[in-house]
């Protein structure tokens, strides 16, 4: 994949330079032109068709992604030559001819086998809960008021409308609410720990057990997104409740799978724990408003 992604990152240098200045290549240059690019990217294509699911579909769509930027790289810059005026090389096509070359870079950042590629989806994850969380630690300080950073309407003035604060009901349905968003950054960063320190790729069953883990963890990151969201004033429990129970499912499967042996157990039980005492704290909070 290596050798293919440099193929075609030099095949972009030579028919960005074939068209930076007049003259325009003859009618045979462009033929030729247009075989080494078309073989280039049927190359790209062709390795990456020959990585086998077996070897794990969250390595295998990484590999697609990256392979798919190459390919529509190369299409932008057929385009962008195309359309572009030949008296002189155009900021944009220096621009897509620096997009081919940085997808083309990308391969020697792209993980080795699947544990490597549920590790990157981890952290990834890991990432935008940690942002969630810190956005609502930020609103729920004492007093501020969470639209604060909203400007006032130049017609309607002062925003008055009660609707944009949290009551002390709903400080307390917050508060437990924070508690699950709190347990689903400490779980994705125990579990990335567990993958990173005990994850295997050398069995069908162990790259399958990293493959649930990684599609489990994907479902998280935006349920906590959406929570967050509804946790905005006026608090919406219906959406609270629903986007709750990302955890439920996570846990349970990291305890059977192979990345948590007897010595992860404590951290799950204490996760486990902390999921259902805020879970029921929530459903009474919300019982009687649905």
């Amino acid at each position: 994949l290596g050798q293919t992604f440099q193929v075609t990152s030099q095949e972009a240098t030579k028919l960005s330079l074939a068209f930076s200045r007049p003259p325009l290549p003859s009618a045979e240059s462009c033929r030729k032109l247009s075989e080494d690019v078309q073989n280039a990217i049927l190359a790209v294509a062709t390795v990456y068709y020959w990585l086998p699911k077996g070897q794990g579909t969250t390595l295998r769509k990484m590999v697609r992604d990256a392979t798919t930027e190459v390919v529509e790289g190369m299409i932008q810059l057929t385009d962008t030559i195309l359309n572009a005026p030949v008296e002189s090389l155009s900021q944009e096509q220096l621009i897509s001819t620096g997009g081919v070359w940085e997808a083309c870079e990308q391969v020697s950042n792209l993980p080795r086998d699947n544990q490597a590629a549920v590790v990157s989806a981890l952290a990834a994850s890991l990432g935008v809960v940690k942002d969630a969380v810190e956005e609502m630690e930020h609103a729920l300080v004492e007093g501020q008021d969470p639209y604060g950073d909203i400007m006032e309407d130049e017609e309607l003035g002062f925003r008055g409308n009660r609707d944009t604060y949290w009551s002390e009901a709903d400080r307390q349905l917050l508060s437990s609410c924070m508690g699950l968003m709190k347990a689903s950054k400490a779980c994705l960063k125990k579990v990335l720990a567990a993958v990173k320190a005990h994850g295997k790729a050398d069995s069908p069953e162990h790259i399958a057990q990293l493959d649930d883990l990684a599609d489990i963890a994907n479902e998280i990151s935006p349920s906590v997104d959406e929570l967050a969201l509804s946790m905005y004033p006026p608090v919406n429990p219906l959406a609270v409740r629903l986007n709750e129970a990302s955890l439920m499912n996570f846990l349970p499967f990291c305890r059977t799978s192979h990345v948590c042996p007897p010595s992860e157990e404590g951290w799950v039980q204490f996760l486990t724990g902390a999921v259902d005492h805020n879970m029921n704290k929530v459903k009474n909070f919300t019982q009687g408003q649905l």
